[in-house]
């Protein structure tokens, strides 16, 4: 991290917790102009770095660790977003007609490292359809903004219903060639015109 992205997430901290610079510091147990602007630059310029005390003795007041805290500097924070199970898929019209989940349909899960922006969300597997790549538990994160290229993990849905998770193989103007994931790998070819959407699993999280 540099020297603006700790101060940065040390202000951050506080915002998160309600809290101004000089109250974070206080609940902290330190001075009340510890993380105050002007501590932030010697008197010759040179960038002044809290020390590693004070750091501490601030994720500490308000119970978070580092880890979280370098999300929370990143931008990634632990974020909710739709989840649903797989077996719950065929007994509802879960998504829209753009791919995208229909939100009221689906519960929520919070993941830890998600995108502050983005329409992302998972799917649990509930079955060893997809094993060993994906075993019951596992949730696929995927997002139907993202780009897809050759040899991308994509799930896709057809115009019949079929919802198939795939490693694409090519893809023209007038169809996709993908390599299904199942028991017994096989490859298909599907025209457009017979495919409803398709979108790009990012990660699976366990």
């Amino acid at each position: 991290m540099l020297h603006t992205d700790i101060w940065r997430g040390l202000d951050l901290l506080a915002a998160k917790h309600g809290l101004t610079s000089s109250a974070l510091a206080r609940q902290a147990g330190l001075d009340a102009t510890a993380f105050t602007k002007t501590k932030r630059q010697a008197k010759d310029g040179r960038p002044r770095w809290p020390s590693t005390e004070s750091s501490s003795r601030a994720l500490l007041a308000v119970e978070m660790n580092f880890v979280e805290f370098a999300e929370l500097v990143a931008d990634r924070q632990e974020r909710a977003i739709p989840c649903l199970r797989r077996d719950e898929l065929g007994k509802m019209d879960a998504f829209r007609e753009d791919g995208r989940p229909i939100a009221e349909l689906w519960r929520k899960a919070r993941f830890p490292g998600m995108p502050a922006n983005g329409d992302h969300y998972a799917i649990e597997m509930t079955d060893h359809d997809f094993a060993p790549i994906y075993r019951p538990g596992d949730r696929v994160i995927v997002s139907p903004s993202a780009d897809i290229n050759s040899g991308a993990r994509v799930i896709l849905m057809s115009r019949a219903g079929e919802l198939l998770i795939a490693d694409l193989i090519s893809s023209s103007k007038r169809h996709v060639e993908i390599d299904i994931l199942a028991d017994e790998r096989s490859q298909m070819q599907i025209d457009l015109q017979n495919m409803a959407w398709i979108a790009r699993i990012l990660w699976v999280s366990q």
